[in-house]
This record gives structure tokens, C-alpha cells and sequence, in this order.
């Protein structure tokens, strides 16, 4: 697996491919193009933005959860843990 990047700029850069790849299947609905080639375009959108997605995930854990960890609180670091599990599980009911 290549090695994930953490840094804002790169995922800035990222997401405006991203804004690109939609504009474009924005004009291949348009032009009504062949469903499966539209269909193709959204999973390659929805793979990009999982890369965003584990990025930024990456980074806090690294760092925010990661300095938690550090500080010694118990609270602090319950309320991180907390934080990654109601993110984890948002969207799975």
C-alpha cells in the first residue's frame, strides 16, 4: 500500500482532482453517456475520497489522539476514544 499522505496542502490538492473528476461526470450526464462509463467515473470519486478520508483519519490519530495519549489524562484519552468510535460508527445503522 503507498504511504499515506498527512499534510492539509496535499489533501487540498486531493479533493480539487476530485472537484475536476465531478465536474466531469457532470458533463458526461450531459451529454448522456453510457451509464457504465458514468458509473465507473463515481467509483473512482468514491475511492479518491476514501484516500482523503484515511489521510486525514491517519493524521489524527497520529497527532490528536496521539498527544492524548501522551498527556497522561484519562480523560483526555476517553474522550479521543469516544470521539473515533461514534466516527467509525455514524453512518453503520
Amino acid at each position: 500500500m503507498a504511504q499515506i499522505v498527512t499534510t492539509h496542502r496535499e489533501q487540498i490538492a486531493r479533493l480539487k482532482r476530485i472537484e475536476g473528476q465531478i465536474r466531469g461526470i457532470q458533463r458526461m450526464i450531459e451529454e448522456e453517456r453510457y451509464c457504465i462509463d458514468i458509473l465507473h467515473q463515481l467509483q473512482a470519486i468514491e475511492a479518491a475520497v476514501k484516500v482523503v478520508e484515511a489521510n486525514i483519519l491517519k493524521k489524527h490519530l497520529q497527532h490528536c489522539v496521539g498527544d492524548a495519549v501522551k498527556s497522561g489524562s484519562e480523560r483526555e484519552q476517553d474522550a479521543k476514544l469516544d470521539e473515533i468510535i461514534k466516527l467509525l460508527f455514524r453512518f453503520k445503522t
